[in-house]
């Protein structure tokens, strides 16, 4: 992922990107998907409750065998991703609020999980053998968009 996936007037909008982040792909997306649309302070909340596991993130695309929650159905709490896409939506508001814009009164307009670079590794296995053990990292990017 070489930037952003879609081109915003600076003048209205905020953005950060997280790259190469060392946390679950599919969880990503799923988190993505729940704070898509929200507004900032609602967002970062949202995502605070899923680390103290008060609120569960609905799984909808890989939901095979997962247990469902009240309220949500299949659903679970991805701490790490949480804490992660958390960090980088501060990051987009702070940096709202390094350019003068009112970071209360803003909206997340994109967030976007994207696949990184896989870090390789091996499992040492029984009678000298090894299996891959590999690390899937992430890019995350944020974008604000001020509310009128």
């Amino acid at each position: 992922m070489a930037g952003y996936t879609q081109q915003t007037d600076p003048d209205t909008t905020a953005r950060a990107i997280g790259k190469e982040m060392p946390i679950s792909p599919k969880d990503s997306r799923e988190i993505c998907r729940m704070i898509r649309g929200k507004n900032v302070t609602v967002a970062i909340s949202m995502l605070e409750e899923v680390e103290a596991l008060k609120r569960p993130v609905q799984m909808s695309r890989y939901k095979m065998g997962i247990a469902h929650k009240k309220g949500v159905g299949p659903g679970r709490y991805p701490k790490k991703a949480a804490k992660a896409i958390r960090q980088v939506l501060e990051h987009a508001k702070a940096n709202a609020e390094y350019k003068g814009l009112d970071a209360d009164n803003m909206r997340v307009r994109v967030v976007a999980a994207h696949l990184g670079r896989t870090i390789p590794g091996y499992m040492p296995r029984a009678y000298g053998r090894s299996s891959p053990w590999d690390q899937q990292t992430v890019n995350i990017e944020v974008i604000l968009e001020e509310v009128e």
